[in-house]
């Protein structure tokens, strides 16, 4: 399965990886597993390891060497050549995982107990393919591809990330929906021996996490699957082994660690759409003319940022991506269908 950018209007003008991250971070492992770097000039693993470190990035993701192998070979596309990508260390110290904890800082302290290894996933439902896959089946024969994606967080907050993954659609191909299949449903592990936030007794969340698709979403090409991001497999913190980005939707939409896919003919019922409904729609695409019952959402604040630089943006419709999606939701009030 070859994959390429599905948008021939973009130039080839990329952002050097140096400007994605500090070197340490981002280049040290891509380019020392593919020769860039080499023990004959005097760089080790270890030494690339204590760049992270120095450079205040999080320690290095540990994957399978077979998802390591694939990570690394992706190739980089024309997607987020205008952006800015954030640090690392702030993409992988600050994020909502609640399957460990509630607290920003709390993914990134308690995800190390995960398990990932191996790591099955299940189809099932309105599909002519079903059954249990090992995730190196399922990503036999596919060629991944690095997307710089803006991230946009209901809560307010932004940042820019280079995903390494596939559209989702070459996915869903492979399971040949019926014409039934309306909707997709994704699930995430449930494992509260390594999953802290599952077993604490002030969760009010319905385990396991659930999040869900219209199937023209699904099958839209900024759809994609991830499998890694800085040119590394995933953090256990950011969604090990494989996640959703649906990068014109709030984050909670890019379901994390998806262990069960199901096609639906009805709307599936999603996580924080059941909890509280009235601030947390099914859409959830970021919409500055739609706040937040408790905040407004015409601006953000774009990660890094600091006390003394607030880096306030204004949002943008669909987080910028209206072009290539905008479509999908002709007719609808988008008040009501938040």
């Amino acid at each position: 399965m070859n994959i390429r950018s599905r948008f021939g209007r973009h130039t080839n003008n990329r952002i050097a990886p140096s400007e994605i991250t500090p070197k340490g971070t981002y280049l040290n492992r891509r380019l020392f597993m593919k020769g860039g770097l080499t023990l004959a000039a005097g760089v080790s693993a270890i030494n690339a390891q204590a760049l992270v470190t120095a450079e205040g990035g999080s320690e290095l993701p540990s994957g399978p060497e077979w998802l390591e192998r694939q990570v690394i070979k992706a190739s980089e596309t024309p997607y987020g050549k205008d952006e800015k990508p954030a640090p690392y260390s702030a993409a992988t110290k600050y994020n909502n995982f609640y399957e460990f904890g509630t607290s920003k800082t709390d993914p990134a302290k308690n995800a190390g107990s995960l398990t990932t290894d191996p790591w099955t996933v299940e189809i099932e439902g309105e599909c002519e393919v079903k059954g249990k896959y090992a995730l190196e089946d399922l990503l036999k024969g596919i060629d991944l591809e690095e997307r710089i994606y803006r991230l946009r967080c209901v809560e307010a907050w932004s940042m820019v990330i280079p995903w390494v993954g596939f559209p989702l659609a070459d996915l869903i191909k492979r399971f040949k929906p019926l014409s039934s299949a309306k909707y997709i449903e994704f699930v995430t592990l449930e494992r509260p021996k390594e999953m802290s936030g599952q077993r604490s007794a002030f969760s009010t969340i319905d385990w396991p996490y659930r999040e869900g698709l219209r199937m023209d979403e699904a099958m839209n090409p900024l759809t994609m699957m991830a499998v890694g991001m800085y040119g590394d497999v995933l953090p256990n913190q950011n969604g090990a082994p494989m996640r959703l980005v649906v990068p014109w939707k709030y984050g909670f939409k890019s379901i994390k660690s998806i262990v069960k896919i199901r096609f639906r003919e009805t709307m599936p019922a999603t996580t924080w759409n059941d909890l509280a409904p009235q601030e947390y729609g099914f859409y959830a695409n970021v919409n500055p003319e739609v706040n937040h019952p408790r905040w407004s959402q015409a601006s953000e604040r774009r990660l890094p940022s600091g006390l003394f630089s607030a880096n306030r943006i204004d949002t943008t419709m669909f987080n910028g991506y209206a072009e290539e999606v905008a479509y999908l939701y002709k007719g609808m009030d988008l008040r009501k269908w938040y």
